[in-house]
């Protein structure tokens, strides 16, 4: 399963987790990254895997909510 944002390309870090002894352990930044459904360019509603930075800038669009 892929970590990485299917509309800006961000995936996970890499680096060191820094103990007060300065011992370096390597650890990994994941995205957070939310599964939802969103209006492709060609008007179909498709589930992706997207960045909550993206969702937040307007860079997809989400399908309008039926009324019940």
């Amino acid at each position: 399963m892929s970590k990485v944002c299917e509309v800006c390309g961000k995936g996970p870090m890499s680096g060191n987790h820094v103990s007060h002894a300065h011992n370096l352990n390597k650890r990994r930044w994941l995205p957070n990254l939310q599964k939802i459904k969103v209006v492709t360019d060609n008007g179909t509603v498709k589930r992706m895997k997207v960045c909550t930075s993206c969702i937040r800038s307007g860079k997809i669009r989400k399908p309008a909510i039926a009324a019940s």
